[in-house]
């Protein structure tokens, strides 16, 4: 046992708590948690049977071999930084952060590091669904791809009834339907057709109570030659995810809620569809098992350092257009 990757979850609100839950699932690590919240801290500790501490300095007796940031975006980079310069391998939760101050600074410690694996948690880089998708536009079967969208929403007090509470209320932290639910799918679609090079964004507070940040959000983009749309609201009864690509040959498709990726070649009567069922905890089980195979040195697809820096972009671009209602080059 002591021979395993010793992973240190910081942070323990919802998504550290999966974390450390799906870390310990993979049976291939040891894991303990640290937030500032003592109370917080000594009961998710407690739930899962492993050390907790309420500080950095406490948790340097845990001999840790990775960091899984998950605190508020705008404190990831430099979170980041501290664990790289520590020797640790890092991955960040989405999204990468709030803004670009910083970035330098962690390619300078990655630099000096070379032997410390980063990853940036965007968990859509672990689904079945989407890999295979990746694969079958990369074989060339289907020709380039031209077009593409995505339409997506879930009713969000459902799933995070403290939204009112946590850093979703406010941009700085990270908040917002852009920087906190649509990021996901951003994302994967710069997995699938590359970096984003405009974005024209229109969003808007519609419905959530008791924040004043968008709620929905549609946004007209293009990925080099590649026009996408996305479309996106946070209260919404179902929770539904649906991304398409068009290519000069076929077309290809993501259904999350189904859990399936399909495929339509031109001629076809009909979409040929692929199941993978799964359960929530399964995705962020095998983007753990993922992370540690970086750690090991193995190929893992999960979203780089990179990948993240060239969201967070969008993620900026998207705001600025909302801002001034034009829009946005991303060079």
């Amino acid at each position: 046992m002591s021979d395993l990757p010793h992973v240190l979850v910081i942070g323990c609100g919802s998504i550290g708590e999966r974390h450390l839950r799906c870390f310990l699932n993979t049976g291939r690590c040891r894991a303990a948690v640290c937030d500032t919240n003592g109370r917080l801290v000594a009961e998710v500790a407690a739930r899962y049977g492993v050390n907790g501490y309420d500080s950095l300095e406490a948790a340097s007796v845990f001999p840790a071999t990775a960091w899984v940031i998950c605190t508020p975006a705008h404190t990831h980079l430099a979170l980041t930084r501290r664990g790289l310069e520590a020797g640790m391998n890092v991955l960040i939760e989405k999204p990468l952060a709030t803004g670009l101050d910083g970035v330098a600074a962690v390619r300078a410690a990655m630099a000096a590091h070379p032997a410390c694996h980063v990853a940036v948690a965007y968990v859509f880089h672990a689904m079945p669904w989407l890999q295979e998708m990746r694969r079958a536009l990369l074989s060339g079967d289907f020709g380039r791809p031209r077009h593409a969208s995505l339409v997506a929403g879930q009713h969000f007090p459902t799933f995070r009834p403290a939204y009112r509470d946590i850093y979703y209320a406010r941009h700085e932290s990270g908040g917002g339907a852009i920087q906190d639910a649509l990021t996901h799918s951003v994302n994967a679609m710069e997995w699938l057709l590359g970096p984003t090079t405009r974005v024209y964004c229109d969003a808007a507070h519609q419905v959530l109570e008791g924040v004043e940040v968008e709620d929905t959000v549609n946004i007209a983009a293009r990925h080099g030659g590649v026009l996408a749309s996305y479309c996106y609201n946070q209260f919404q009864a179902p929770n539904e995810l649906e991304l398409r690509v068009h290519a000069e040959r076929g077309s290809l498709a993501m259904e999350v809620h189904r859990q399936r990726w399909g495929w339509m070649r031109h001629g076809d009567a009909d979409w040929t569809w692929q199941p993978t069922p799964a359960e929530r905890d399964d995705l962020f089980t095998w983007q753990a098992g993922a992370f540690l195979d970086g750690c090991a040195g193995l190929p893992s697809p999960l979203a780089s350092f990179e990948d993240g820096v060239q969201t967070l972009k969008f993620n900026l671009a998207a705001l600025e257009s909302v801002r001034t209602g034009r829009p946005v080059e991303i060079a």
